[in-house]
Parts: structure tokens; C-alpha cells; sequence
């Protein structure tokens, strides 16, 4: 990185500082509590059905993700987490989004960084016939508020680089909102594609998912993996089921 790329990332992560003091913004809130194990559920190719999986387990799905849950006999996620250009989008990765969500709904919808006001947002929805029992938006301050509030320190998002994923915003939202145990599945920084498409399409952000993946483990946050080759490569304890047992 040259001298004047390093300049510019500094003024972008001073802006973004200035601008996040002067809007105190405040996390999302679940409205009910979730005081239980969470999966956070990811579009990567491989996912796992944590162990012990049931209904006392609460679900997070992330965009397009809730395809796979289908298979754990889930009809309706608890909460989704939408990308804005998924609504939108002419893209492949919307398009494939879109097609997978059609007729589907969940409890919660979190449409993260909406440009643009709530009724072309439910007639965007309601193009694709995605429903929903609560409808949100969350802007990018947001999201670093839910980072901040767990970590305690504020994750600047200065550029793509330094930007972590919606699955990671989850994993945040689940831990400010009394999860006991976050198990991710479907998540895993190191692939390549998304299970509701084939197009191959390099995942972003998974430089700095994994660094906050291992603060998180390293910090004693109760984060695991279902998926066991993510566990291998990164480190993340694997879920058995134990220490829903020691919770109950």
C-alpha cells in the first residue's frame, strides 16, 4: 500500500469515527430475547445441522441462506438478514437470491444499508413474494454499534478491506441479544460460492471474518462451528451438542 492509499484509508477511517460520535446509533434489538443456542447460518456450499438441533435452538439465516434450513425442517427462519442489494439487484448473486426467497418468509427481516424509503422496500419484497412478521432496516452504524457493544471497541469500516459480513453481523446480533451459544454453519471465510447458486462467486470480507472469528474464540465467546472442516481450518471450537447440556 502506497503512501497516499495509506492517507486516504486514514481519512475514510476518520470520517467514519466522526460520523458514528455524532449519530450514536443504537443496535437492533430482538424482541424476544433469545436466552438459548443460536445458529447463524451461511450461504458457503457446506453446512452442517448443528447437534442436538431442535426447537429449542433459535435461527438466524443470512440472505439467500434459508435454502439449506429447508432440509433441517425449518420453515421460517426467526430472523434474516437481507442485503439491500438483494432486493434490488439485477446481479447473478441477487437474481439467485431472489429466486430461492420467492414465497418464503421468516420472523424478523433486517434489510441492511436500505438507500431508500420503507414503502419502495416492502414493494421490492413484495415483487419476490418474501414475507415477514417484522420488517427493519439497519444501516452501517448500526452494525458497527452491535460489533462495539460486544467487543467493546468500535470496528471501523474504512473500506472493503476492513468490513466484516452480514454472517458476522449476525453473530454480533446473537450475542448482544442473550444467546447462550452462537453456532455458525455454512459460514466458512475460506470458500468460494453459496449453496443457492452455482456461479462460484468469491465471498467478501473473509480476511477480516476470521480475524473476528479467533478474537471472539480467544476472548471466550461462546462461538462455535457445526461444520468440522471449518473448525480444522480455523481453529473455531466444534459443536457437539455439550454445551446445550450445560446450559439446559
Amino acid at each position: 500500500m502506497t503512501f497516499w492509499q495509506r492517507l486516504n484509508r486514514a481519512r475514510r477511517a476518520w470520517r467514519y469515527r466522526w460520523r458514528y460520535s455524532r449519530r450514536k446509533p443504537q443496535a437492533p434489538r430482538e424482541a424476544d430475547p433469545f436466552g438459548g443456542p443460536v445458529v447463524v447460518l451461511g450461504s458457503a456450499p457446506v453446512s452442517t445441522q448443528p447437534a442436538g438441533f431442535d426447537a429449542g435452538f433459535r435461527l438466524i439465516a443470512i440472505n439467500g441462506s434459508q435454502a439449506a434450513a429447508k432440509a433441517w425442517g425449518v420453515a421460517a427462519p426467526d430472523v434474516t438478514f437481507l442485503q439491500f442489494n438483494q432486493v434490488e439487484g439485477k446481479g447473478d448473486r441477487a437474481v439467485a437470491v431472489r429466486r430461492v426467497l420467492s414465497g418464503e418468509r421468516c420472523g424478523t427481516l433486517y434489510v441492511i444499508r436500505w438507500p431508500k424509503g420503507m414503502d419502495q422496500l416492502k414493494a421490492g419484497l413484495a415483487a419476490f413474494s418474501y414475507g415477514y412478521d417484522r420488517l427493519e432496516t439497519i444501516d452501517e452504524y448500526q452494525r458497527s454499534r452491535l460489533a462495539h457493544d460486544v467487543l467493546g471497541r468500535l470496528i471501523v469500516e474504512a473500506d472493503n478491506d476492513s468490513k466484516f459480513s452480514n454472517g458476522l453481523t449476525a453473530v454480533f446480533y446473537a450475542l448482544a441479544n442473550g444467546a447462550t451459544s452462537v453456532i455458525i454453519s455454512g459460514i466458512d471465510p475460506g470458500s468460494a460460492g453459496h449453496v443457492y447458486n452455482d456461479l462460484k462467486l468469491e465471498r467478501l470480507h473473509s480476511g477480516t471474518d476470521a480475524k473476528i472469528l479467533a478474537e471472539l474464540v480467544e476472548r471466550g465467546f461462546p462461538v462455535f462451528t457445526a461444520d468440522r472442516h471449518v473448525a480444522e481450518k480455523s481453529g473455531l471450537p466444534l459443536w457437539t451438542g455439550e454445551k446445550k447440556k450445560e446450559d439446559a
